[in-house]
């Protein structure tokens, strides 16, 4: 996760985040989605916010060797335990040669790049790092994916943050700074983050909402008790799908 956002205290979210986020199975159908996008030639993959290694552990394939970064120790350690090869970096300043590699990932990470310039900074390290004919890979638009017209997006709209950092035009013009052209684009469903009023709550309060929600008129505790009295406050809202577009250094 990104050193950037200072948004949860990654370390000591390591051991229980892959619970809060959907686990194993949209792990596997984002690694599915990252890489449908690689081209047939690569051979080393980058997976920028690792974090636990989740997704990285499942972006396997015949001659792909695939290496993790993280600036999170907690996180970058759960990645270790799972067999991924991590180091502990930012994702902003990596400690890799430039052109040495076929393949960068960001996986739900640009949306968490709060800072000013952040997110093309990010950007235009993958592109310093790629290879002319290399891939990036990121999600886009991850916030807006969990706007599915359900009670909770009404009540939670007066509060959106007004620029996302992962906005899909950004990204793109971001990438157009780092020699990065756009080439193709996919989707998967976030399985088991359909949102419930209880869970939307309690991960208001618990900062999960950070980069997405800022009460306005109103504190975190209040906007959370009226989110946790909507009706069916444990009914599970559809699941969001995901959009993952794909970049080419020229």
């Amino acid at each position: 996760m990104p050193d950037a956002a200072a948004l949860l205290d990654y370390d000591a979210e390591a051991e229980a985040y892959d619970a809060t986020r959907g686990g194993v199975p949209r792990a596997g159908a984002a690694a599915a989605a990252v890489l449908g996008l690689l081209p047939p030639h690569a051979r080393t993959l980058l997976d920028l916010g690792c974090g636990t290694g989740i997704v990285t552990a499942r972006l396997t394939r015949p001659g792909l060797t695939v290496l993790g970064a993280d600036a999170s120790y907690g996180m970058a350690s759960m990645a270790a335990r799972r067999g991924v090869r991590a180091v502990l970096a930012s994702a902003g300043r990596l400690p890799v040669r430039p052109a040495s590699l076929d393949a960068v990932s960001a996986v739900w990470l640009l949306h968490l790049l709060r800072g000013p310039g952040t997110a093309a900074a990010v950007i235009a390290e993958a592109g310093r790092v790629l290879r002319p004919g290399g891939v990036f890979v990121t999600t886009v638009d991850k916030d807006a994916a969990h706007d599915v017209g359900s009670d909770i997006d009404a009540l939670l709209a007066p509060h959106l943050t007004d620029a996302p950092a992962d906005a899909s035009p950004d990204v793109e013009e971001y990438a157009a700074r780092a020699g990065l052209r756009p080439d193709r684009e996919t989707r998967f469903t976030g399985h088991g983050q359909g949102r419930t009023p209880r869970g939307a709550a309690a991960d208001l309060l618990a900062g999960r909402y950070a980069s997405r929600i800022r009460p306005r008129g109103t504190t975190p505790h209040e906007l959370a008790a009226r989110l946790a009295a909507l009706p069916g406050p444990d009914v599970a809202r559809p699941e969001p799908a995901y959009r993952v577009r794909s970049f080419v250094r020229a």
